[in-house]
């Protein structure tokens, strides 16, 4: 199932939906005033779920009606991963750095900001500084059903509620001065994080499978992402080196997850401007640089899951200083 949450175009009232078709079953109906992150908390939620969506005399709302929220507005935490090896070694070759051999170790990740988060539709508002080579990045991201410690590999994917398209905003220029104090990115990465459409729980991935072992399991989903309707990016879940069930391994060692934690699988290979500048200087010293700026409309798409498109806005107006 593909679940939602959104607000009617003349309400800013959050309710959260089921997919169907065209259209989005209300939920709360049947739930009540609840949130999509306590929904997912109530015993056999998917059960319930179905059970009561084969009732008569349903609320929908037409897509067109609606305007699609982050389907976790509000998550409790934000993680990001290292997990597409392909990214990582093309982006320390194009600075001419060799691979860190410890990328084979254990799966790395880092803290966001989860105040920060924007939806599938939304204007993305940038200050100044964030226009220094600003990048997005294409990703996938997990939301955590159940709380869990020490997790097991073997036991992870039942921590796994569902999926969304993430996108990873990046100011490049921030980011590459902060990395040299060697604590990791700060405000290069905390003002902007897109996630949606839906939540797209991992009964919909199904047949998309590769491989199911003791390592985790391994989707054939394609993902791209365009800005102005060029074809930029392309890549392939199916090429994660790390997959989300030895992240979640990680992740657990020593510390508890909850639900409403998310998790993002770092970039694809190719899935960001970063990577794709720095192959092309290297193919051709004239290459000029390109990054987003203002007005570009930024689409991304990850089969089963959906799209995001976001237009970048300038937040000059606001900039003061208190």
């Amino acid at each position: 199932m593909k679940l939602s949450t959104y607000t009617l175009k003349k309400s800013d009232k959050e309710l959260i939906g089921l997919l169907n078709k065209d259209s989005l079953i209300n939920l709360n109906v049947f739930f009540g005033e609840i949130s999509l992150l306590e929904l997912i908390q109530l015993p056999d939620w998917k059960e319930l779920i179905i059970k009561k969506t084969k009732l008569n005399n349903l609320t929908t709302h037409k897509l067109e009606e609606v305007k699609l929220l982050a389907p976790i507005p509000r998550p409790n935490s934000l993680r990001d991963a290292y997990a597409f090896r392909q990214h990582v070694e093309t982006s320390r070759r194009n600075r001419g750095l060799e691979m860190i051999k410890e990328f084979d170790d254990f799966p790395v990740f880092y803290f966001s900001n989860h105040n920060a988060i924007f939806g599938p539709s939304d204007n993305i508002q940038c200050m100044p500084s964030h226009f220094e080579k600003l990048d997005y990045e294409l990703e996938i991201a997990i939301l955590i059903g159940k709380e869990g410690i020490n997790v097991k590999t073997k036991n992870a994917k039942e921590y796994i509620a569902g999926f969304m398209i993430m996108n990873d905003m990046s100011s490049r220029g921030l980011q590459m001065k902060e990395m040299k104090l060697n604590l990791g990115p700060a405000k290069g990465k905390d003002f902007a994080s897109v996630l949606g459409p839906y939540l797209v729980t991992p009964d919909e991935l199904s047949g998309n499978i590769i491989n199911e072992d003791d390592s985790g399991c391994n989707y054939d989903l394609e993902m791209t992402c365009s800005v102005n309707g060029k074809l930029l990016s392309k890549g392939n879940i199916k090429d994660m080196d790390w997959s989300f069930e030895k992240i979640i391994e990680r992740v657990s060692y020593g510390a508890t997850i909850y639900p409403g934690d998310i998790i993002g699988s770092g970039t694809v290979g190719t899935g960001c401007l970063l990577e794709i500048n720095g192959t092309n200087k290297l193919k051709h010293s004239d290459f000029t640089e390109l990054w987003l700026k203002e007005n570009d409309l930024v689409e991304m798409e990850i089969e089963k899951l959906g799209k995001i498109t976001n237009k970048i806005i300038s937040n000059n107006s606001n900039y003061k200083i208190n």
